[in-house]
């Protein structure tokens, strides 16, 4: 017999003979004492029922703790009484046990998601239909450039257009929006319903340096193409001048009476074949467009990088009396870079300012190094001459193009290949034709 049965039993026991004695002492006239003994009968009778009545407190202590998550509760102060309350103990810990394993899984995911979400690049954020912002990444907030977001009404300053877009924009479809600062932004939506609430999730992502890939890409093919077809027909040209050349020194040259003509005709050939031998020079002089080698990437820092570029032209701008300043704000800022490439890029803006300020008076270049509001390493080279027409703004990036004289229009298009295959951009800003000079902003991650 279990302690259980066994306090019961008492307790009837104990009951039963408070009963008799007060019936007893009734029974014999003394009433008075017979009274005295209800106090202990009823408080006896109370005992019994509060003591049958645990396994209801205790089912109600075990659904509360399952109500408000309280998984810290234990069930062991009555194993003492028997094997039936052992055994319900350890079944309602086990339960518990479970619950509590289930959360602490629940919050591991959770958590685990809230880190991916934080840490991927694409920009991911999600708001109800009164446009609050229930969540946003860091790459959001980079991509948007801006450091804070409650609503996305307060991106109407910043990005004209974009909260409408967003909120006109239905679940499973696709957009682009170009950004002030020429990003362009492919903006996928979907929408999900949370406990009665529809929830719009966002992911933005930069696609500008892939399209730019896929522009370069392009005008590569067709360089080969061109390269491809010029070399084949130029090639035998030369030849087949330089065996004339021959048949007319060997030939016709001894036996021939009319000097003059043949001389006439010797100087025709020359000036064809060196026509040609240019047409070849400046054809292969596009090999590096398309056979660029990949960066050999290093530690180097942005300050020695500057420093050792602007000292290079030290002599050929006091010869040309053009002022040169080097600021630099980002003291001990290092990239993952190929130096000699870098290099080949900043000599070659730098070039292109001196040749922009050959009829310009107080001639002056201005290069400056920052980092930006989303830690990006900043290069700015500045001239103050006549500045860049809007024409050729939107064709200065494409091979060919040159607004110079002398010009091969090859460099700056192999600049931007360069500092696209740093993951960079490279970008003009120029306030037009009229004396204020232009900009080349060169980006690039820390």
């Amino acid at each position: 017999m279990n302690r259980f049965s066994v306090n019961i039993i008492l307790r009837i026991l104990l009951l039963t003979l408070s009963l008799a004695a007060a019936v007893w002492l009734y029974l014999h006239g003394m009433t008075p004492l017979a009274v005295l003994t209800m106090p202990l009968i009823a408080l006896q009778i109370y005992g019994i029922y509060y003591y049958l009545n645990r396994i209801n407190r205790k089912l109600t202590l075990f659904l509360e703790s399952i109500r408000y998550e309280d998984f810290s509760i234990r069930f062991s102060g009555d194993n003492q009484l028997g094997k039936s309350f052992r055994m319900l103990n350890h079944q309602f810990n086990e339960v518990l046990e479970a619950f509590r394993q289930t959360r602490a899984e629940k919050e591991a995911n959770l958590k685990y998601i809230d880190t991916l979400i934080q840490h991927i690049s694409i920009g991911v954020f999600s708001f109800d239909t009164e446009g609050r912002i229930e969540l946003i990444n860091p790459a959001a907030f980079r991509l948007l450039g801006i450091y804070r977001l409650r609503n996305i009404s307060e991106l109407r300053p910043v990005h004209p257009g974009l909260s409408e877009l967003l909120t006109d924009l239905s679940s499973g479809n696709k957009t682009l929006y170009a950004t002030r600062q020429e990003q362009q932004l492919s903006i996928h939506a979907a929408t999900v319903r949370l406990q009665g609430r529809l929830i719009k999730l966002i992911s933005i992502q930069n696609i500008h340096s892939e399209l730019q890939k896929k522009e370069l890409e392009a005008w590569q093919n067709l360089t080969k193409i061109l390269r491809h077809e010029i070399m084949n027909s130029v090639t035998p040209i030369v030849s087949l001048i330089g065996t004339m050349k021959e048949i007319v020194d060997l030939d016709i040259a001894p036996s021939a009476g009319n000097r003059e003509g043949i001389e006439d005709l010797r100087e025709a050939l020359l000036t064809v074949e060196s026509r040609s031998k240019g047409i070849m020079n400046f054809v292969n002089a596009y090999r590096d467009y398309t056979t660029l080698p990949q960066p050999q990437f290093t530690q180097v820092n942005i300050k020695s990088l500057v420093s050792t570029v602007s000292s290079l032209f030290q002599a050929d701008m006091k010869q040309a009396n053009i002022h040169f300043q080097l600021e630099v704000d980002a003291e001990n800022v290092e990239i993952h870079a190929d130096i000699s490439q870098l290099q080949m890029v900043l000599i070659n803006l730098v070039k292109n300012a001196m040749d922009a300020l050959e009829h310009t008076d107080n001639a002056a270049i201005h290069m400056k190094v920052y980092l930006n509001n989303v830690q990006q390493v900043c290069i700015e080279i500045t001239d103050n001459g006549p500045g860049i027409d809007t024409e050729a703004m939107n064709k200065i990036f494409i091979p060919f193009f040159t607004t110079k004289k002398t010009g091969s229009g090859i460099g700056l298009s192999l600049s931007q290949q360069i500092i696209q295959m740093h993951g960079g951009q490279l970008k003009v800003l120029s306030p037009g034709n009229n004396g204020n000079g232009s900009t080349f902003l060169i980006l690039l991650n820390t």
